[in-house]
């Protein structure tokens, strides 16, 4: 499938036909359940501050709308293709599934770099992709949500954009969007509560005792800060290690993430030239020991060359695809010594929560903050005990349990539902 040519859908297709192979589906389904519904290129002329016309590539893919509309991300970053997007959306799909949201998966994305547009143009480029956008999506087709390089005024862009074309307010088209204007309160910090609430539960399960634990964050963002303050704070664990694209820094007494976090603030939102760790390599972060190892950052950061080295005891993905499918059979092999946390489990309470914010929107009722922190920990309690159970009874590793559940309730739907004409 040369179209979607891009190492991140190489994965998510070999992890694929490893389910596809374990759950004997049927040669005939295999295309329909892998290649998505509908993918969208568009083309986003902007003019820039200088008075130069600068063009953009957007994407937006919609894997299947068997369960309902397709939901997913969209990402501003200079490394998005349409294969990437395809495998993001692909893993949405299970994820959804895992969890019991009425969704397909989705993904969009431009190829740019944020760092490099002012706030207008950033807003050019947001209005752009939506405009274009407007055909093929809609709060009951195809619902927006942030992502890398995207954020609540992004969305409120999206918004907007989409109700001046509509003539009326459409809140339920985008989610991530401010409270404002109908976004839910937790929404922003769902995806790193999620993963501290599942490393708590792989905690319990193993006796051990967190605030006698060290864990090491890789991807300082939205994700990986929320978890790192949530494991530190509420936790007492030990942080003695974390990093973004800018550096990795190590403490072995601990790192203060609450100075963390100021530095980032004061500093355009990165670690670099922090003082109170000491620098890192970001290769030598990956393989420190400690208790729990969150990967909250790209795709394929766990590869063939360094699964073997791990030395942590819970790896929690907080990242979408952080384990390529080499490393898992290498990390299958130590399923004793490294409890997984696969992505689509682990980072499941951004969709999660999104899904809250779209009802709140369709119904006009809102939720304080506790309800919607419950209902996430409901959820993923439901999502975490089925991965566990289906692991124990078919003594598979907990990536193939996640997949595995996924996958069967995709093709059921699928299956109930038939093909037409």
């Amino acid at each position: 499938m040369d179209l979607y040519a891009d190492p991140a859908f190489a994965m998510a297709a070999e992890q694929f036909r490893l389910i596809a192979d374990y759950l004997n589906i049927d040669d005939s389904m295999r295309a329909r359940m892998l290649q998505p519904k509908r993918s969208v290129i568009v083309t986003l002329p902007i003019r820039r501050d200088n008075g130069h016309v600068e063009t953009f590539q957007g994407y937006r893919v919609q894997h299947h709308l068997t369960m309902g509309p397709t939901k997913g991300g969209t990402r501003f970053h200079p490394g998005v293709t349409l294969g990437e997007v395809t495998a993001l959306a692909i893993w949405m799909s299970w994820k959804c599934a895992l969890t019991g949201l009425p969704y397909g998966g989705a993904k969009g994305g431009v190829t740019v770099d944020t760092r490099t547009l002012s706030t207008r143009e950033l807003e050019a480029v947001s209005r752009r992709y939506m405009q274009e956008m407007i055909p093929f999506i809609g709060e009951r087709t195809d619902v927006m949500g942030p992502d890398m390089g995207t954020n609540e005024q992004v969305m409120a862009w999206f918004m907007d954009t989409y109700s001046i074309n509509t003539g009326f307010t459409v809140p339920g088209i985008v989610t991530g969007k401010p409270v404002s204007v109908g976004g839910t309160t937790g929404r922003r910090e769902a995806t790193g509560r999620g993963v501290v609430y599942l490393i708590e539960r792989a905690l319990d399960l193993l006796k051990m005792q967190p605030d006698r634990c060290t864990a090491v964050i890789q991807g300082f963002g939205n994700v990986g800060a929320v978890a790192a303050q949530g494991l530190a704070f509420k936790d007492g664990m030990k942080v003695i290690g974390i990093s973004d694209h800018t550096g990795a820094f190590y403490r072995k007494d601990g790192i203060d993430i609450a100075a963390a976090e100021k530095w980032t603030r004061e500093h355009n939102g990165v670690l670099a030239g922090f003082t109170e760790a000491d620098p890192i390599s970001p290769d030598d972060l990956l393989t420190l020991e400690c208790d729990v190892l969150v990967p909250a950052a790209l795709e394929a950061v766990i590869t063939e060359k360094n699964a073997a080295r791990l030395r942590c005891r819970i790896l929690a993905e907080g990242a979408n695809g952080p384990t390529t499918p080499a490393a898992d059979q290498i990390l299958f092999s130590r399923w004793n010594e490294v409890f997984v946390i696969p992505d689509i489990l682990c980072n499941a309470g951004g969709v999660i929560v999104s899904y809250f914010e779209w009802v709140q929107g369709l119904q006009q009722m809102f939720w304080t903050e506790t309800e919607v922190t419950d209902r996430l920990f409901r959820i993923l309690e439901t999502a975490f005990q089925a991965v566990i159970k289906r692991a124990k009874s078919a003594k598979l590793p907990h990536r193939m349990a996640a997949m595995a559940i996924g996958v069967e309730r995709v093709l059921a739907a699928k299956m109930a539902r038939g093909l037409f004409p």
